[in-house]
């Protein structure tokens, strides 16, 4: 499980704010034409793709429903903690890797 910063935007707030992409090779207000570089491109992809995923595994929500109803969801505390401290290192990590 990874943890987000409670900062990071999770996409648009509401239906009436619909996600922004720019366009493959945009044209400025002078009419001239903008070349994205390969890994500019590579990203846009990659951010649309992002965007077609949902958030939720809605399959795992419903194993974890019916397993929680017929009590037998276990919780494995150690294991949660372990992550939460990767988290927690992971972050600090690429904050010592910004300063």
């Amino acid at each position: 499980m990874k943890v987000e910063s409670l900062s990071k935007p999770l996409g648009p707030t509401a239906a009436s704010e619909p996600r922004l992409r720019p366009s493959a090779a945009p044209i400025s207000n002078s009419g001239e034409r903008v070349q994205l570089s390969p890994i500019a491109s590579t990203l846009q992809k990659a951010e649309a793709a992002l965007a077609e995923t949902p958030t939720v595994d809605r399959a795992r929500v419903e194993e974890i429903k019916q397993a929680i109803r017929e009590g037998h969801f276990k919780i494995d505390a150690n294991r949660i903690a372990d992550g939460l401290i990767a988290e927690v290192q992971q972050m600090f990590d690429s904050q010592a890797g910004r300063g």
